[in-house]
């Protein structure tokens, strides 16, 4: 039988091991998987690469990571903001290295890691620092750069429902990078607010489908009164 519920936070991130480059879903605070992170700044892994869409926000989530000087380098597109003062900190004083890479490319060389892409070209960035030390071509017109894909060891995503086959379903813009990241991870953690039982999720609605889960953990959030099936699930999800 296939099961890939795990009973503790800890347990499912036992594993990342030093060094390991690590994914983390989230626009900002939407879609950011504290748990996890909490998680696994309690575990202790260090010398991380983490690939995010910025830096952390004041100084909880991704910003607590990087504040117990877990992470080597950071690959994101948006580091500064008005509340991203741990990093600001620990950049200046040359303890983080930074890749930063347009939004876009980011998203696409995530996606092209999933989708077994060698490398693309884009038109981001040509003539910019972000394009020095590699590949340019002229293509009809344009010049383009070439961008590789990006890999992970492992993907800390959040979504709104799953079941004990990882399927998943996200909630509204709380989706944003978790289905590509974890497409492009070896191992996909995912903390979801209900875990229902197998067939309550709409096939139409599956977002992530299970071959690309390795592991789903179940830390639960408020239930949306509009939201009909969750009112139906989350009494099940219980008794499973």
């Amino acid at each position: 039988m296939i099961n890939k519920i795990f009973d503790t936070l800890s347990s499912a991130v036992k594993d990342v091991q030093d060094g390991a480059t690590a994914m983390i879903g989230g626009f900002g605070t939407a879609g950011m998987p504290s748990e996890l992170i909490d998680a696994l700044i309690e575990q202790g892994a260090r010398e991380l690469t983490i690939v995010n869409n910025n830096a952390g926000n004041g100084e909880t989530g991704l910003a607590a990571l990087l504040k117990a000087k877990r992470v080597r380098k950071i690959i994101c597109s948006f580091p500064r903001q008005s509340d991203s003062q741990v990093f600001d900190g620990l950049y200046h004083g040359g303890e983080l290295e930074l890749e930063l890479v347009p939004q876009g490319n980011l998203a696409e060389r995530i996606r092209a890691a999933g989708a077994g892409i060698g490398g693309f070209f884009t038109p981001t960035a040509y003539g910019t620092k972000l394009a020095e030390g590699k590949e340019t071509r002229f293509i009809d017109g344009r010049h383009y750069v070439l961008e590789a894909p990006l890999h992970a060891d492992f993907a800390l995503i959040k979504a709104f429902k799953g079941d004990r086959w990882g399927n998943l379903v996200y909630r509204k813009t709380a989706r944003n990078f978790g289905p590509i990241m974890a497409m492009a991870a070896k191992t996909a953690v995912v903390q979801v607010s209900q875990v229902v039982p197998l067939g309550a999720l709409d096939p139409e609605d599956i977002v992530t489908p299970g071959i690309f889960v390795q592991r789903v953990i179940e830390v639960p959030q408020a239930v949306h009164a509009a939201d009909p099936v969750s009112r139906a699930t989350a009494k099940q999800s219980t008794l499973r």
